[in-house]
């Protein structure tokens, strides 16, 4: 059994475990972060049967998963990094999901896009939950309009993501995010990394990014 295969059941097992002890029935998708890592890390989670990988940059991913996409459609790639408006047409031909919409701008580019690709994706709105100056993500005041400005495109918005302040407790934001979550009636929320997904799970985590403690280190 490959490394990767190895360490993914690791986290398996750990989430198992986490949800008995909480008593959580929603089982949360883990998605693999491969950014920066090449096929031949990846190729064995693909046989293992994993479905749900992650890239940060919009042309890394179709270099990497172009040709992969075209043979194997149960593939879902998702899109964590920012989107920049001039890649969102390109962004929109490989990715089935996208976690980091953050403005009307972006919404109202992925809007036009869909209409002339005829495709809908998935989209998680970015909260920028620490009020960080270099962090991506809507200002929590300004979340509400957002997420109605999308609303009124037809927008499938099906969650809320954030990222945590580094070097602090991640606990305190995973949960309001998911009190911002509950008050938009949304379902899904995508938080929690390779060292704090333990803790997004018990807030109701239900996309865990996770690259490291799957592929190992980044070069």
């Amino acid at each position: 059994m490959h490394d990767s295969v190895k360490k993914l059941n690791n986290i398996i097992n750990s989430i198992t475990s986490k949800l008995e002890e909480e008593k959580i029935s929603k089982i949360p998708k883990i998605i693999a972060v491969s950014k920066t890592f090449d096929l031949e890390k990846i190729i064995p989670l693909i046989e293992f049967g994993h479905l749900d990988y992650g890239e940060n940059k919009v042309q890394e991913a179709i270099d990497k998963w172009n040709e992969i996409k075209i043979k194997r459609s149960d593939i879902k790639l998702h899109l964590i990094g920012k989107l920049q408006s001039n890649k969102v047409k390109y962004a929109l031909k490989i990715f089935d999901y996208i976690h980091s919409l953050d403005s009307e701008k972006i919404a109202k580019k992925i809007h036009d896009e869909q209409l002339k690709q005829n495709k809908k994706v998935k989209l998680f709105i970015q909260v920028n939950i620490g009020n960080e100056d270099q962090k991506s993500g809507v200002n929590k005041n300004e979340l509400h309009n957002l997420y109605n400005y999308c609303r009124k495109l037809n927008l499938d918005v099906i969650g809320l993501m954030c990222i945590p302040p580094f070097n602090e407790d991640p606990e305190k934001y995973f949960k309001e995010t998911n009190l911002l979550k509950n008050e938009l009636n949304l379902l899904e929320l995508s938080m929690g990394m390779s060292s704090d997904y333990i803790k997004a799970i018990r807030n109701s985590s239900t996309y865990l990014r996770i690259g490291s403690n799957i592929f190992g280190k980044r070069s």
